[in-house]
């Protein structure tokens, strides 16, 4: 299945964070929702392992939305580098096109 729509994922530092992050993308319509997960994250930064809590950020959205996205989380992230990842969303019809009904208009 060929998609327009997204799943994007960023880890936050800490569950205010991650509300304010998510609160800003749904109020400037850039994503037509947030979920935020508590999760246990096990990483290589500066050469060591590490090994702390963090929040997931689900943000569904549309394809064409990711660089600007991308760009506000990099402004108002505390990490030096956020992990933004996405994958494919798919999905009912219906609950599709409420994501696109949920977003502002394309910014041509």
């Amino acid at each position: 299945m060929v998609s327009e729509h997204v799943e994007i994922q960023v880890t936050c530092g800490s569950a205010e964070e991650a509300a304010a992050i998510a609160r800003a993308l749904v109020e400037a319509r850039l994503v037509a929702c947030a979920q935020a997960v508590p999760i246990q994250s096990v990483f290589v930064w500066d050469g060591e392992v590490q090994n702390d809590d963090e929040v997931l950020l689900l943000l569904k959205t549309r394809a064409d939305r990711f660089d600007a996205i991308a760009e506000f989380v990099t402004e108002h992230h505390s990490y030096d580098l956020p992990a933004i990842t996405a994958v494919t969303l798919g999905g009912t019809r219906a609950y599709l096109a409420w994501v696109d009904s949920s977003l502002a208009p394309p910014v041509a």
